[in-house]
């Protein structure tokens, strides 16, 4: 599992936390602050912005699908949270 990340970014913040809420282990890929600097988020997304998940062949770019998609496909790892 890859997350394309900028540390300052919310949204990023967002899905980290539920990505380490979850125990999941994920490799964080920090992109340029410059959405025009992003060519390989770009390439697997079709987009400039972030956070990106890829897990396999699944790909999303928006915080709430990917909290969502973690949430429904990882439940096993949600106890007492």
């Amino acid at each position: 599992m890859k997350l394309y990340n900028i540390d300052q970014c919310g949204y990023c913040a967002m899905v980290r936390d539920t990505l380490e809420r979850l125990g999941l282990e994920y490799q964080k890929i920090d992109v340029p602050w410059s959405p025009f600097d992003r060519g390989e988020v770009v390439e697997v997304s079709g987009q400039h912005t972030v956070p990106v998940l890829v897990d396999g062949n699944t790909v999303l770019a928006d915080e709430n699908d990917i909290i969502n998609y973690l949430n429904e496909n990882y439940p096993g790892r949600n106890q007492n949270k």
